[in-house]
Formats: structure tokens, sequence, C-alpha cells
């Protein structure tokens, strides 16, 4: 399980519930993505959205894939709800309650995930735990972010709240927990999977937009990411500082009507191989 995080209570609830913004923060992967598993995905059988949050990723594929039986599964109830209101009668979909780790014997033609599978406490357990609900010769299609040095977002935030990043020295579970390919494609060769492939992919992380995209970028980095538990941690007249401080980082950040960075993601392709 991802017990690192608390997708079962506090922060999936602020996840379902920010799920449009963060929906908007992601298109750009998320495009190249959906590119990426179509092209992996057979036009029958079974699929599972690995974190499938609040469903976007499935009901992509489900509008092209109409044969093709896909179940999107997630630890949130709350972004499960989510994803099962927008999903209400689309007939090859459904969505779960569910523990990536515990699939209880479901066989997938195709697996996949937009940036749900950095959180496993352990990462070989867990991708071996998602090849043991793959048919033979079945594709994995996921996307993680690339290191922090390519995705501006991170940085200037960090930055601006004083969060002070530690080297990484290891896995630790969390958005950069498979930023170094050559740990991911070590650890899904060693999960049972082959063919392991990354393909890299610059896209634009936009943090706000409308008609005042600053207040509006504040608004959602002060809940998603990783200033949002430094400013919750605060004392009241340290986290108005480091709002004042993160909004002026953001307003050297608007372009073309957006608060936007440069980002980068891996998607990677992995084929089943024969069981051990």
């Amino acid at each position: 399980m991802t017990k690192a995080f608390d997708w079962t209570g506090r922060v999936g609830d602020v996840w379902a519930a920010e799920w449009q913004r963060t929906d908007r923060s992601l298109a750009g992967v998320g495009a190249a993505l959906n590119a990426a598993i179509l092209a992996a995905a057979p036009e029958r059988g079974s699929a599972i959205d690995i974190g499938c949050g609040a469903g976007s990723t499935s009901l992509a594929l489900a509008a092209i894939r109409p044969a093709l039986s896909i179940n999107g599964i997630d630890l949130s109830p709350a972004l499960v709800g989510v994803a099962r209101e927008r999903g209400a009668g689309v007939a090859n979909l459904q969505f779960d309650i569910a523990d990536a780790q515990s699939l209880g014997g479901r066989r997938a033609d195709l697996l996949f995930s937009r940036h749900g599978v950095m959180f496993f406490a352990d990462p070989v357990a867990g991708f071996a735990a998602l090849r043991e609900a793959a048919a033979p010769g079945a594709a994995l299609v996921f996307s993680c972010f690339r290191p922090r040095a390519d995705n501006a977002w991170t940085r200037v935030v960090d930055a601006a709240v004083g969060n002070d990043p530690a080297p990484v020295t290891g896995y630790a579970p969390g958005p950069y927990g498979l930023a170094d390919p050559d740990f991911t494609r070590d650890v899904l060769r060693r999960a049972g999977w082959t063919r392991a492939a990354p393909h890299s992919v610059d896209f634009r992380y936009v943090a706000g937009a409308g008609a005042d995209p600053v207040d509006d970028a504040l608004s959602f980095l002060s809940r998603i990411g990783s200033a949002a538990r430094t400013l919750a941690d605060a004392a009241p007249e340290r986290r108005a500082a480091l709002c004042a401080s993160l909004r002026n980082a953001l307003t050297q950040h608007v372009r073309d009507g957006a608060v936007a960075f440069d980002a980068g993601a891996w998607i990677w392709t992995a084929t089943a191989g024969e069981p051990a």
C-alpha cells in the first residue's frame, strides 16, 4: 500500500475537491499519455487504471475503445466518488475503491496509470503485484515526473516557501519516486516486466488561470503540492509571509494569461514477462 500518503483520508479528499485544477495542471502530459495508452490498448478484453483519481484517463480510453472493459481503481473513496459521477452511464467503465497491491485475482490485458504509481512503499512489490494481475503479454503504460531539475513548478514553489528538499539518496514514495529512469527500469525488471522503455515528455504545468491567474495558482498550490504542508503547519503570521512570498514568485510566471511552468515527465511502456 501507499501508506506514506493518506489517500484514504485527508489527501484523497483534497485531491477530489481539486480534481479539475489538477487535471488542468497535467493536461499536457495527459494528452501524450492517452496517446501511448491507446497505442497499446487492445480492441477487446480488460484494462485496469491504477490510481485512477477522478477518472480522466479511464474516461478518455473508454470513449475510444467501447468494447474494452475498463476498471479504474483508487484508494480514495472521495476520488472514486467523483470518478463514478463522471463515468455514470459509460457501459464499458467502472470505478472501485481498491489497492493496486490487492487486485484479488483480476486479469488485465492492459494496465495503465497517470502519475499513480510513484507512491508504493516498496516499488518492486508494487509493480510485482501489477505483474500478477497482467495477462501474458499484457502492456503496462504509465507516466511519472522526471527529476525536480526538470520541473520548475516544484523548484519555484519550494524556494518561495523555504522548503529545502533533502538530497535524493534512495527511493522515497512521492512525486519524484520514479524520476530516475535507471532505478525505474531496474524496479520493473525485478518485478517481472520486460522491454521497459521511457519516453521523455516536456509539458506546460498550468497552476493558475482565469480572471486572476495568480490568485487561482496561489489557492491551488496552497492545497496541492510541496507548499501545502508547509503552509498548513505554519503559524498564522508566518503563513501570511509565506503566502506573500509565493504570490510574488507566481507573479513572475504569468504567461499568456496563465501561471505556467516548464515541466517534464516520463511515459513508460513495458510488457508482462513470463511468471517466475
